[in-house]
């Protein structure tokens, strides 16, 4: 399956990969790493996941708090990427991407 990020999602993973760096240098890049596999860990199965919110799935990435929301969307062979966000922060600020 094709995953493809939403622009709102590749904002979101760019500005915490940033806040990271600015923590301790290295760290950005960790944490991108630890994204890429849970991209890889969707693909590879992407009804792994519980279902949630207008079927929309969320996968933990290990080692940071932060989730990768996406929706599978199987008559196109793809899945879309909503968000990748801190799990404190309010569900609203993606929710709202699940419809559009």
């Amino acid at each position: 399956m094709v995953l493809r990020l939403r622009p709102e999602a590749r904002l979101d993973l760019e500005a915490s990969a940033r806040w990271y760096e600015a923590q301790e240098p290295g760290l950005g890049r960790r944490f991108l790493q630890e994204v890429r596999q849970a991209f890889h860990r969707i693909r590879s199965n992407p009804e792994v996941y519980a279902v949630g919110y207008r079927n929309t799935r969320r996968a933990l990435i290990r080692r940071f708090p932060y989730g990768v929301i996406y929706l599978p969307v199987p008559k196109q062979g793809s899945i879309v990427v909503l968000a990748v966000l801190h799990c404190g922060r309010d569900p609203k600020l993606w929710r709202q991407r699940s419809s559009t």
